[in-house]
């Protein structure tokens, strides 16, 4: 079954830092630009991250700019996402999901079923 699964959630105290895994199965990352989405109670969801799979471009919210990294590892199937200088504004779920190459925008193929965090002290 293809799946996207993401981990690496959690509590974490304002400035710490979490690092998010999306890891691929039963297909290959690397023929797909990939994104990072996140959903606050209440809100809508927003594109925080995407990196493409040809030339390793990345997009970042202004948001996020300066504290996150967005990576990826095509021989793990995995994207990742650093997340620095954490604020109380970034808890959200987290989820990632196939990308198209410009854009950010989701193309509805593939979504994990999120990664919850949390930022607070």
């Amino acid at each position: 079954q293809a799946q996207l699964v993401e981990s690496g959630g959690g509590l974490v105290q304002p400035g710490g830092s979490l690092r998010l895994s999306c890891a691929a199965s039963g297909f290959s990352l690397a023929n797909y630009a990939i994104g990072w989405f996140r959903q606050a109670p209440g809100k809508e969801r927003e594109g925080v991250s995407c990196i493409s799979n040809n030339d390793g471009s990345t997009y970042y919210a202004d948001s996020v700019k300066g504290r996150f990294t967005i990576s990826r590892d095509n021989a793990k199937n995995t994207v990742y996402l650093q997340m620095n200088s954490l604020k109380p504004e970034d808890t959200a779920v987290y989820y990632c999901a196939t990308v198209y190459t410009e854009g950010c925008i989701p193309k509805g193929d593939y979504w994990g079923q999120g990664t919850q965090v949390i930022v607070s002290s």
